[in-house]
């Protein structure tokens, strides 16, 4: 059983990845927040449960579906939202928009709109980690459809032959965008590609926080012990589109309900209850303290100034000792 803060942690990170994204779609809707976004909504168990473990000095690397990565990370609402709607008091001043959103100071190397590429970034992390001595750890966060790119492979044959201290975590939430996984992946659990490069693989139910956090803590140990990497297949579904406006003809509605009634936070909820942890009172505080940060984070995104364009290309170059633009 998960000691109870930490508990009450994974639950009210859930709680307020949930409600942000679900302020991020209304806002699109209203024509408020530009550029489409890739919604972390049924997947949250997984970066809850996982970052809940990691302290600011631990990097993690995400993917073009990384607004949950990064809250899980530390990241507060109110930045985050400014970030994905332009605006200068973002965390990168309004550039990054959705899919290159990052967080340095909290260890999050930042999303990334290539598939698969932020797997050899979390894995040069880890290499740094080693070389360091620190004995911090690296985790990459990606989806079923990257297990088929080559950095995927490079990147875990590299971690295993000089035992990285990186925790690879697959999120398969069954669609590479619009392809079904058995339509374009060789094996049923991306899990047994860890054989491949003589590391451990495991496939868990990625909406049971309790399987992902077992299924970590071990692979974090091993990584730690200097044993080096461990892949992690946590199979969970997105409830939205692949991003906002996808019509998704690909599945049907009774699918979506389907996984919708494995709601992670709605599992998790009963079983604190369940184990006496917490009561229904205290769940619904924490439920309406992740609704509120979310809506004051709209409000200061909304009410947070345009980026100078006179700055447009400020942190763009680096002129180094000597005045060379590298």
């Amino acid at each position: 059983m998960i000691e109870k803060e930490r508990a009450r942690l994974i639950y009210q990170t859930m709680n307020r990845i949930r409600c942000f994204e679900l302020k991020a779609v209304s806002l699109f809707e209203a024509n408020k927040l530009r550029g489409s976004v890739h919604l972390y909504v049924g997947e949250e168990a997984v970066a809850a449960t996982v970052c809940s473990r990691l302290t600011d000095q631990d990097y993690i690397a995400s993917t073009h579906r990384g607004h949950g990565h990064c809250i899980a990370k530390g990241a507060t609402l109110d930045r985050a939202m400014a970030e994905l709607m332009g605006k200068s008091t973002g965390y990168c001043k309004g550039r990054s928009g959705s899919m290159h959103i990052a967080d340095l100071s909290k260890g999050n190397l930042g999303a990334n709109a290539i598939v698969g590429g932020g797997i050899p970034i979390a894995t040069g992390a880890a290499l740094a980690c080693k070389m360091q001595n620190n004995g911090h750890v690296s985790v990459s966060f990606f989806g079923d459809g990257a297990s088929n790119e080559g950095t995927f492979h490079e990147s875990l044959n590299l971690a295993s032959v000089w035992k990285l201290p990186i925790i690879f975590i697959c999120e398969n939430n069954l669609y590479g965008i619009s392809v079904p996984s058995w339509q374009s992946t060789s094996v049923k659990d991306i899990s047994v590609r860890g054989a491949a490069y003589n590391i451990p693989g495991v496939t868990v139910d990625g909406n049971d926080v309790e399987a992902i956090d077992e299924a970590f803590a071990t692979a974090l140990a091993r990584a730690k012990a200097g044993d080096g990497p461990t892949l992690i297949e946590c199979k969970t579904y997105r409830w939205l589109g692949h991003w906002t406006g996808d019509p998704q003809p690909y599945r049907t509605r009774d699918e979506v309900e389907e996984w919708k009634q494995k709601c992670p936070i709605k599992r998790y909820r009963t079983k604190l209850m369940e184990e006496g942890l917490f009561t229904a009172e205290e769940l619904d505080a924490i439920e309406k303290a992740a609704q509120d940060e979310a809506d004051k984070a709209a409000e200061f995104a909304l009410n947070s100034p345009e980026p100078d364009p006179a700055q447009l290309l400020d942190d763009v170059f680096y002129e180094g000792e000597g005045g060379a633009a590298l």
